[in-house]
């Protein structure tokens, strides 16, 4: 949820702040900016989280800290790669195939019932997919639509 709270207050920050400083507004850019600083506040959390979201891979993944702290770092360059005008498509295209290619481990986790932040098997379960599932397609539809559609 705190994601997409993130998501949201950027963008409109990012509308007011076009609107004040050359009072013409490029909602795509706003958008692009509140995917980057929404991808940035979750990859911290793969970096604060590390065992619990460790967790949520599957058991046959070797080194699973490293691959939770590689798709963090991901995340922060896909987002970034999001504000290059010149590079934004393929940035664009290549964080939705993320989004669906890390969906599976939220499912997991809803199944097991992982808890992210901890590891424990306390979590919301499969509850959280009924939020989680739009939220990612809202996600994928988000980049679409501010870095894709209309190149």
């Amino acid at each position: 949820m705190k994601p997409f709270f993130v998501l949201l207050l950027v963008f409109v920050i990012g509308i007011l702040a076009q609107k004040w400083l050359a009072d013409d507004i490029d909602y795509r850019l706003a958008a692009r900016i509140a995917m980057a600083c929404m991808l940035t506040f979750t990859a911290i959390g793969h970096f604060a989280f590390s065992d619990g979201m460790s967790a949520m891979l599957p058991n046959f993944f070797p080194n699973k800290k490293g691959i939770i702290f590689i798709t963090g770092l991901m995340e922060i360059v896909l987002g970034i790669g999001l504000l290059f005008p010149q590079y934004r498509y393929g940035f664009a295209w290549a964080l939705i195939v993320f989004f669906v290619l890390v969906f599976p481990a939220n499912i997991k986790a809803a199944i097991e019932h992982i808890d992210y932040q901890t590891g424990k098997m306390d979590g919301p379960g499969l509850s959280y997919l009924w939020f989680r599932a739009p939220l990612q397609l809202l996600f994928g539809l988000w980049v679409f639509f501010s870095a894709i559609q209309g190149k």
